[in-house]
């Protein structure tokens, strides 16, 4: 689940944030490493220099490593993205951990980019981290240390469950479930579109429903090591909610499913999913339903 971990590189400092985090989880699982660069048509006469910068990355990633973990560097021709997802097919890659951008700045972070491209097109998990900087932390802690897991009640809302279990298991992580439920819908009236409320033993309902939900999937999760908790509000901007709840508890890192409840087909366009990746400073693992891989 964690064994080939795939960072894409540009040569910017930004693009290199996702090292950090390709290096904690590389060492608490032993998965290999791999840092791709795509030589674009235009910079062919630089690729001998492309060669070494990804040489000298390596380096500085094995020192972390200590010998823990494996590190391998391929430098690809083409157009990057593309190159990116055939490469994630071809080589059976696990996850891909990405800085949402790079060399061609931080402005509409993952609108129009390579970022983008892949999140569209790959059926890899991708781990997106917003390129800014890293978070302050203590010497010993983790960066990947509290996770939120937005849930709806649906089984392809729990895809990335698997994928939070073993964090939990190998970093010792606290998760928090996260539930949202709306307190009305918007209904198309003679007027136009109203916003009606539930009934209040409508509400108490979802919410019982809901929260006993988050409890037997937290009875699921607990274990020894690390610390599963539940949480759920109520309203009616469910991407809001969940940004919201998630920098208030300070979160390392946000993981969803790419479908779920709400039935997202294309989850990057006009979705809960995708309102959270353009939304959110704090990184995102997104985890894609068979039902979009189909």
């Amino acid at each position: 689940m964690w064994k080939k971990i795939l960072v894409p590189l540009d040569g910017s400092n930004l693009a290199e944030l996702a090292l950090a985090y390709a290096e904690e989880l590389a060492i608490a699982f032993n998965s290999e490493v791999v840092l791709l660069y795509v030589n674009e048509p235009k910079e062919d006469q630089y690729r001998n220099m492309h060669e070494l910068y990804m040489e000298e990355v390596a380096e500085r990633v094995k020192e972390h490593f200590k010998k823990r973990a494996r590190v391998k560097t391929v430098v690809m021709s083409g157009e990057p993205a593309e190159e990116i997802i055939k490469y994630t097919e071809k080589s059976d890659v696990s996850v891909i951990i990405m800085a949402s951008h790079g060399r061609s700045g931080i402005t509409g972070w993952v609108m129009g980019g390579v970022a983008t491209k892949v999140l569209h097109a790959t059926k890899a998990p991708v781990m997106l981290i917003r390129a800014t900087k890293l978070p302050r932390r203590e010497p010993r802690q983790r960066l990947l240390d509290r996770v939120l897991l937005p849930l709806d009640g649906s089984e392809a809302g729990e895809v990335a469950v698997p994928y939070v279990r073993k964090l939990i298991d190998k970093l010792g992580s606290e998760v928090i479930l996260f539930g949202v439920v709306a307190a009305g819908q918007h209904v198309r009236t003679v007027g136009g579109l109203d916003y009606i409320l539930y009934p209040e033993q409508e509400m108490e309902l979802a919410k019982t429903e809901a929260r006993e939900y988050l409890e037997r999937l937290c009875q699921r999760l607990a274990v020894k090591k690390g610390k599963v908790s539940v949480s759920l509000k109520i309203g009616d901007d469910v991407a809001g909610e969940i940004i919201k709840f998630a920098k208030r508890k300070s979160v390392s890192l946000i993981a969803i499913s790419a479908h779920g409840h709400s039935g997202i087909e294309k989850w990057v366009f006009g979705s809960i999913a995708n309102k959270i990746v353009h939304a959110s400073k704090i990184p995102v693992l997104v985890v894609r339903t068979p039902r979009e891989e189909a």
